[in-house]
């Protein structure tokens, strides 16, 4: 942990953990446990699109609402509807309340940024670190959520496990995972449950939840969500599909590249802290990220195999050092009452982009077996990284102002 993290900073990031499994493995079941149900798939597509609408307009409201009230107040709240959500989809079967319980819960099938425990965790890491602390917390904390988003991934396998060993059914196997997404809602309640006063905002809240930043953060959100709609192109399913059209992979090998590449991206997280300090958190963003991007745009070109695979890797270790550094600046060029806010807004977009780049990549790939998603994601998110280090290079956090007045 880095030096001077607080009590209430490590429970977060204990909370972060327990989430993250449980988003993994539900992201997974989700849509196999609805066809055991015996949904169409106009119905499991409108269940899914529920989540991701519901847990939009959640992570918006709560973002909104934030500045206003208890900050544990509002994650003990949060946990008590993660652990009602699972209990929801474990005992119903039906598909009108499953819909509803879709809407109104926190199950999320992207297991992405947009969360209604998001704006909250990131203003309680930012506010209880020092400034020049900040990004080293905020890589630990996406380190513990990719971890145990792999590991809960690993864990959707358990119902074929049960189901042999207990001789359940599949369905009645996947209840039960159901029913343990709702029991680690419990254990985030307890982990939750001792945050002290310090995570609360110290000055009075100001009547709306964004202020002298608005034009910020609506200009944040607007980029991140051009980064995302790029990055929808490449989600792992439609990769893992590409290699098997251009190169006729196995899935156990397309897995085990996208297992190494999702590593160096870990590894990655860490990396970019000492990079942050010494060059900034906007040029950190921009300088590592727009060359992972050409050699994104290169993949496709590759005349084999290892040379598809050696890019990937090496884009990997390049792409997700925006990651920690995006959430840190978030936070350090807003005032701390309009933090909910700003993390709430600069999230929710990414995901709905996400989405729509994702459909227009599965459509490319039915049309040809080069690489097209892959070029046209690489120069959206080459074209972001050039709006964002014009729009924002001038705009620094105040530790990196600090550290230039007094050069």
């Amino acid at each position: 942990m880095p030096p001077g993290a607080s009590a209430d900073a490590l429970r977060v990031l204990a909370a972060r953990g327990v989430r993250a499994f449980g988003d993994g493995f539900v992201a997974l079941l989700l849509p196999i446990y609805l066809v055991e149900l015996g949904f169409s798939a106009l119905a499991i597509g409108a269940i899914v699109t529920s989540t991701l609408i519901g847990t939009a307009i959640l992570t918006l409201g709560v973002g909104w609402i934030a500045n206003r009230y208890s900050r544990r107040l509002l994650l003990l709240v949060a946990a008590v509807l993660m652990a009602a959500t699972g209990a929801g989809f474990a005992m119903i079967t039906d598909f009108w309340p499953l819909l509803a319980i879709a809407f109104v819960g926190t199950m999320n099938p992207t297991s992405g940024d947009a969360s209604i425990f998001v704006p909250l965790e990131q203003t309680v890491l930012a506010q209880t670190i020092k400034p020049r602390r900040r990004t080293a917390l905020f890589a630990r904390y996406s380190v513990i959520g990719s971890a145990a988003t792999a590991l809960g991934v690993l864990a959707a396998a358990l119902p074929d496990f049960l189901s042999m060993w207990t001789g359940c059914t599949r369905t009645a196997a996947m209840q039960l995972m159901f029913g343990l997404y709702a029991v680690l809602g419990l254990v985030a309640l307890a982990v939750y449950r001792p945050l002290s006063p310090a995570v609360e905002i110290a000055e009075e809240a100001p009547k709306a939840p964004l202020q002298q930043s608005k034009m910020l953060v609506y200009g944040m959100a607007a980029l991140f969500g051009m980064d995302s709609f790029g990055t929808g192109f490449l989600v792992q399913s439609l990769l893992a599909l590409w290699l098997y059209q251009a190169f006729h992979v196995s899935v156990t090998t397309a897995a085990a590249i996208l297992f190494w590449s999702s590593i160096c991206s870990a590894v990655s997280y860490l990396i970019a802290v000492p990079i942050a300090a010494r060059i900034g958190l906007i040029n950190t963003m921009v300088f590592t990220h727009l060359p992972s991007n050409i050699l994104l745009i290169l993949i496709p070109f590759a005349p084999n195999l290892a040379t598809a695979i050696g890019l990937l890797l090496a884009r990997s270790a390049l792409s997700q050092m925006d990651v920690p550094t995006r959430a840190s600046y978030v936070m350090a060029v807003v005032t701390p009452p309009e933090r909910p806010a700003a993390a709430s807004i600069t999230a929710v977009p990414k995901t709905f982009a996400w989405a729509a780049g994702s459909m227009i990549s599965g459509y490319l790939l039915t049309l040809s077996s080069f690489g097209w998603p892959l070029v046209i994601g690489g120069v959206i998110k080459g074209v972001y990284d050039i709006l964002l280090l014009i729009r924002f290079q001038k705009v620094r956090p105040p530790e990196e102002a600090a550290v230039l007045s007094a050069n």
